[in-house]
């Protein structure tokens, strides 16, 4: 009976500490959902923040605003470093940021914008335009404003290996009668390609 009691009382204890283990583990657990809940409620005060129309107009407006003091380098070399770019448009005015565009490898793709800090720059770069880096003539105009939701809209070119499709209904070939009678060829045919065995 002693024995017994020894038991249950290591038995309590036991349940007793693995009570609170879970107890612990469920605040933290707890804790963890009300921090995401909070940062999910934060990015989402973000995201509707972007999708106002004051601010995307207010956004719209300070891109217009970049873009005027911005020129668009084309023809760029491979091998050109932003720095380099930045020395050749130094004359001009000072140079705000450079940015080289690149393909999804890394690699330049031969063209660069360069934003001023000024606008009156824009008109001295312009006068860049045909003059030579790493030896070759670079191409310089005024960048334009991306406008979302304006994209310039190109017919559907036809593709030469699909053949002639046209979108028109489909109309039969009109029925004609074979010279040599039903079901008769010619004699003397010539064969469709070349086959060794016939």
């Amino acid at each position: 009976m002693e024995h017994e009691d020894v038991d249950m009382i290591g038995l309590e204890t036991n349940d007793a500490a693995e009570l609170d283990d879970m107890k612990k583990r469920l605040k933290e657990m707890e804790d963890e959902a009300a921090a995401l809940r909070e940062m999910q409620a934060k990015v989402e005060k973000e995201m509707s923040s972007v999708q106002d129309p004051a601010s995307a107009a207010a956004s719209q407006a300070n891109r217009e605003e970049v873009d005027a003091r911005s020129v668009f380098v084309g023809n760029v070399d491979y091998s050109c470093t932003p720095e380099e770019v930045q020395q050749h448009f130094q004359s001009c005015g000072t140079v705000n940021r450079i940015t080289i565009r690149t393909d999804k490898f890394g690699q330049p793709k031969g063209y660069a914008y360069v934003e001023f800090l000024e606008t009156e720059a824009v008109q001295e770069a312009l006068l860049l335009n045909e003059s030579e880096l790493h030896g070759r003539q670079l191409k310089v105009t005024a960048k334009r404003t991306n406008i979302p939701g304006m994209k310039q809209y190109r017919p559907r070119r036809s593709n030469p290996y699909m053949g002639a499709r046209s979108r028109s209904p489909y109309v039969a070939p009109p029925y004609f009668f074979s010279p040599f009678g039903y079901g008769k060829v010619p004699r003397f045919r010539m064969p469709t390609r070349y086959g060794p065995y016939y």
